[in-house]
């Protein structure tokens, strides 16, 4: 008698304890599902608000407090080269360098010359009618696909290399490892691939080439200290004028129009200096 009432009390139990775990697995709602989360936009009043966060909080050189004006470094300059009149002024204008952005590299002819130029030494690839209009326009060596050997091997040493477009192709798989890392590999960018050999010779007369090094620093001869102040003022400005539009921290708007807009190369530090005085780095450029 006990024995089957503990039995009957054991399976009664049994059920209820399946049923309860049926009733739970039926009627519980899902607590722990995946959920997608949605991350919001940030709106431009957002972002620029960031940005100025992130810009206060980067850590200033330690010389950008003795930032001064363009007219007082040439007046600092002049006092301390008072025995030397004709000193040179030299403009050194660092770059970020930024990935995916060139050395950067141009061409100008400067309001009022602070050094004699080099001699240009130009060698042309062209053929037929555009070879004759380069010797006539002032090239030195003129040739086709025949002096990709004497410029491999060392035979000419040009200052500058022109070519014309449909010789590009056929110089470029010997040339470019050669002429690449001096700067002299012709380029549509640059201009130096162009129908009208002997205009480019014609314009480069009486200009002079610019460039930086690998870290982005460009370093030239603007002025002597014994010129006016509005000769030295005009040189500066112009100059860096020159190389903003070939960083990309000016507009170019016929860059833009053809598609072609490239990376901006900010500008992080303009010094000038003399040859006897000290690198002051200017405010106002």
């Amino acid at each position: 008698m006990s024995l089957g009432l503990l039995s009957r009390r054991c399976c009664r139990s049994a059920l209820q304890q399946n049923s309860l775990l049926a009733r739970q697995f039926n009627t519980t709602s899902v607590l722990f599902a995946r959920r997608e989360k949605t991350i919001p936009t940030p709106t431009k009043k957002q972002l620029a608000a960031k940005a100025r966060r992130k810009a206060l909080k980067v850590r200033k050189h330690i010389y950008d407090s003795e930032k001064i004006p363009l007219h007082d470094a040439i007046a600092v300059l002049r006092a301390i080269e008072v025995t030397r009149p004709n000193a040179t002024l030299e403009l050194v204008v660092k770059t970020a360098m930024p990935k995916g952005t060139t050395i950067p590299k141009g061409r100008l002819t400067w309001p009022r010359e602070a050094k004699p130029q080099s001699e240009e030494r130009i060698l042309v690839f062209a053929e037929g009618r555009q070879a004759d209009e380069a010797k006539r326009a002032g090239a030195h060596i003129v040739g086709g696909l025949e002096l990709v050997d004497d410029v491999i091997g060392g035979r000419h040493n040009p200052t500058t290399i022109l070519c014309v477009p449909n010789l590009l192709r056929s110089i470029t798989p010997k040339l470019g490892r050669v002429l690449g890392p001096k700067g002299l590999m012709p380029s549509e960018r640059r201009g130096t691939v162009t129908e009208d050999i002997a205009g480019y010779i014609r314009r480069m007369q009486g200009s002079v080439e610019w460039k930086g090094d690998k870290t982005g620093t460009i370093r030239t001869a603007i002025a002597k200290t014994a010129w006016p102040l509005e000769d030295i003022t005009k040189n500066f400005r112009y100059f860096l004028s020159v190389v903003k539009k070939a960083t990309g921290n000016t507009r170019d708007l016929e860059a833009e129009a053809k598609g072609k807009g490239r990376q901006a190369n900010p500008l992080t530090r303009v010094v000038l200096s003399s040859n006897q005085g000290p690198g002051i780095q200017i405010a106002d450029f």
